[in-house]
């Protein structure tokens, strides 16, 4: 029997070490494709390590996961790499994309803005999703919101990237926003 399979892209973004990989690994029904690679010398005063002086790997160029929704509807995400180097490759991978999450560490939001610029200038719906990894936070959410400078329609989620279930939530958040999104503008 044949089945119309609908399929949905979704990019999950952010900056260097915010948990892309992490997440899509989490979250993925199939074993997901990575392209990591070993942090060099070469990476020394090019990569901006401060806050995961711990990082040895590094995406350079996606990570790709998939989840069956529905007998008829299968959601792809493609990972962004983080480093400025290899942010020719976004364009690419957030073509034809309904949605993004954009992740992000309070211990370096700047590494937030690039992201959360990117979708915005596109007009690509998304959510930022507070990594809760490494430990509490002890900021707000009006807190975040604010130094992120959030428009107040972008939710505003908390996930822990290691976390199966935690990741779906946050996949839901983006799903209705970005739905929310369609049903406006149609």
């Amino acid at each position: 029997m044949y089945v119309d399979r609908k399929s949905v892209k979704i990019v999950v973004a952010g900056g260097f070490g915010t948990g892309k990989t992490t997440f899509v690994g989490s979250v993925s029904e199939i074993p997901p494709l990575t392209t990591e690679e070993v942090l060099t010398d070469a990476s020394v005063g090019v990569d901006d390590v401060t806050g995961v002086e711990d990082k040895t790997h590094t995406t350079v160029a996606l990570d790709f996961g998939r989840i069956t929704i529905s007998p008829n509807v299968v959601l792809y995400m493609f990972g962004t790499p983080g480093q400025d180097r290899f942010w020719f490759m976004w364009d690419e991978l957030a073509q034809g994309a309904v949605g993004a999450i954009v992740l992000v560490d309070t211990r370096r939001l700047d590494t937030s803005f690039p992201a959360i610029d990117y979708f915005e200038r596109r007009e690509i719906p998304f959510i930022a999703a507070v990594n809760r990894f490494f430990g509490q936070c002890a900021y707000s959410d009006e807190e975040i919101r604010s130094a992120l400078e959030l428009r107040s329609d972008v939710p505003l989620v908390w996930c822990d990237a290691r976390d199966r279930s935690s990741s779906k939530l946050a996949l839901i958040a983006l799903i209705r926003h970005a739905m929310s999104r369609m049903s406006v503008t149609a």
